[in-house]
């Protein structure tokens, strides 16, 4: 979508939020809502929903309120989720399980379909996702997947690596090690340590 850049951060970052919500309401029969309707459902004030939902169109009439189909097709669009996203995790110990264990991204992503660990003990099958070892990852890796999440604390360039070779092109990183990839694939490090460093830092400053 063209005015893609032309939305502030904050919003882009409220429109997944927006989208889940949308999503929700769609399975559970809402064919249109008002901005105030879907203010209650979000907790977000209704005058921001319009504003951010004015970045993209008009996409509403005073009084009827918003097509939700409608709505999420322009979101799935500016966005580029597909619902079906076929999600692999590498790495099922500890922090990789309780991930398995979370796995409920309905209504905004696809889902984890299965995972990979170098430890035969851990293969099998945990919250009804099969995992299997790591040599057997460019035989059951599904088609077309395209984002893995990795939680592997040992080789992770060259499981990285391995994973581009086969077609990922996003990677949600809990290693918080320097990891090296082509222009075309993202990595989005998620960094604990950092973010309680950050927090008490903000904490300290409002003392």
């Amino acid at each position: 979508m063209s005015n893609k850049l032309s939305v502030p951060k904050a919003t882009m970052q409220r429109y997944p939020i927006y989208l889940k919500a949308l999503r929700k309401l769609q399975s559970m029969g809402v064919d249109r809502i008002l901005s105030r309707e879907l203010s209650l459902f979000v907790d977000i004030e209704s005058t921001t929903i319009r504003r951010d939902f004015s970045f993209v169109g008009s996409l509403g009439k005073q009084g009827y309120g918003y097509d939700v189909a409608n709505l999420i097709e322009t979101f799935d669009e500016l966005l580029g989720v597909n619902f079906d996203e076929k999600i692999v995790l590498v790495g099922a110990g500890n922090l990789g399980r309780a991930i398995l264990n979370y796995n409920r991204w309905n209504h905004v992503v696809g889902e984890i379909v299965c995972a990979f660990d170098v430890d035969p003990k851990k293969q099998g099958v945990a919250s009804d996702i099969p995992i299997y070892h790591m040599s057997e990852l460019e035989e059951k890796i599904p088609k077309g997947c395209r984002i893995a999440i990795l939680t592997v604390s040992h080789n992770i360039q060259e499981t990285v690596d391995h994973l581009v070779d086969l077609g990922i092109v996003g990677i949600v990183d809990f290693s918080s090690e320097h990891i090296q990839v082509p222009k075309h694939v993202t990595i989005k490090t998620v960094d604990v340590v950092s973010t309680l460093q950050e927090l008490i830092f903000q904490a300290n400053s409002i003392e």
